[in-house]
């Protein structure tokens, strides 16, 4: 099942224990951000895994992003 405004994002308990992936792929979003955050590109990670294109890596940030979008209420001391 694709998610709701994310439609290169998938969620399915039978793939990756449920994890969110790039839709028709068992590449996992973490697997994706890890690879960003140490240092690949999307052009490197779209010739790594041909079956994630550079549009793929870009719905995995805008993804990663929402998720990020919460306010944080830390008490008072």
């Amino acid at each position: 099942m694709t998610l709701d405004g994310h439609p290169r994002i998938s969620i399915d308990p039978a793939i990756c224990g449920g994890r969110p992936t790039v839709a028709g792929t068992r590449m996992r979003i973490s697997d994706v951000l890890e690879a960003l955050a140490g240092g690949a590109s999307a052009q490197e990670i779209a010739a790594d895994f041909p079956y994630v294109s550079e549009a793929d890596v870009r719905a995995v940030l805008a993804y990663a992003a929402g998720l990020a979008d919460h306010p944080v209420v830390i008490a008072a001391e």
